[in-house]
C-alpha cells in the first residue's frame, strides 16, 4: 500500500514509520523541517497540508491508498495568561493539531473518490484527553484531540458507502520525548498510579495498533476509535 503519514520524525510516528515499511509498504512521511526522506511541511502554515499531499502522491507514484494523521503539537498555556497569549495558543494547537488533519482529510476523501473502484483509509491519532480530558494546561489539545475523534466518525458514517474507511487511535502516556517530560511535571511514579497496566506504552505498541487500521482491520470496523492507554480510561 502507499501511506501518506504526518509526524513521522519522532515517538509514535518514528514507530510507525518503521512498522509500515517493515510490513513492505511505500510510505511518504512528513515532519516540519524535513530530513531523512521525509517532507518538510510546517503545518502552523494553512497552505501546508495541500503542498504536503502534492509532494507525497508525487513521490508515492501518483497513488495514495491510506492516510494517517499523526502530527500534533502539546504546548502549555495558563488559564490565566494574557488574552493574547490564551487566543495564540488556543489558535496554534487548533491549527497543527485538528485543522490541517482536516484538510489532509478532504485532499484524501477527495482522491479515494477518483479511483476506480473509489475507496480507501483514514487513520487519526487522537488521545485519551479527547474523552477524559487533560490537565488544566491543555484544554485546547483536549478540545483538539475531542474533534479529531469526532471528525474520524462524522467521515466513517458520511463516506462507507464509497469504501473510504476512517479510523481513531486514542493513546495515553507513551513513551516519548514529549510524554517523558510531561511525567516528570506530573509527578513521575506517582502518575503510573492511574494506569492499572503498571507501565507507560510503548511507541511500538501505538504503531503495531496504526498499522493494522491501516492495512488489515476489517472495513465493517469503520469509524473504530482504539484505545491504547492501560486501561488509564475505558469507555
Amino acid at each position: 500500500m502507499h501511506i501518506l503519514l504526518t509526524g513521522a520524525s519522532r515517538g509514535i510516528g518514528a514507530a510507525t514509520y518503521k512498522a509500515l515499511k517493515d510490513a513492505g509498504h511505500k510510505v511518504a512521511g512528513q515532519s516540519t523541517k524535513g530530513g531523512d526522506d521525509l517532507i518538510a511541511a510546517d503545518f502552523t502554515d494553512p497552505d501546508a497540508p495541500r503542498r504536503l499531499w502534492e509532494q507525497a502522491f508525487a513521490q508515492l507514484d501518483e497513488r495514495i491508498d491510506v492516510l494517517i494523521n499523526n502530527a500534533g503539537i502539546f504546548e502549555p498555556v495558563a488559564d490565566n495568561a494574557s488574552d493574547k497569549n490564551w487566543h495564540a495558543a488556543w489558535a496554534r494547537t487548533m491549527q497543527v493539531n485538528l485543522q490541517a488533519s482536516a484538510d489532509l482529510c478532504r485532499l484524501a476523501i477527495a482522491n479515494y473518490r477518483s479511483h476506480e473502484p473509489a475507496g480507501g483509509r483514514i487513520v487519526n491519532v487522537a488521545s485519551r484527553a479527547a474523552y477524559r480530558g487533560d490537565s488544566p494546561k491543555h484544554w485546547h489539545y483536549a478540545a483538539a484531540k475531542a474533534g479529531m475523534v469526532a471528525m474520524t466518525k462524522t467521515i466513517a458514517r458520511g463516506y462507507a458507502r464509497e469504501n473510504i474507511l476512517a479510523f481513531a487511535v486514542t493513546p495515553g502516556f507513551t513513551m516519548t520525548g514529549m510524554a517523558e517530560d510531561y511525567l516528570d511535571s506530573r509527578g513521575g511514579p506517582e502518575l503510573l498510579k492511574d494506569i492499572p497496566l503498571g507501565k507507560v506504552a510503548s511507541p511500538e505498541e501505538i504503531a503495531e495498533t496504526i498499522r493494522w487500521l491501516a492495512a488489515d482491520a476489517p472495513p465493517s470496523a469503520t469509524g473504530a476509535v482504539i484505545d491504547v492507554n492501560g486501561a488509564s480510561f475505558v469507555r
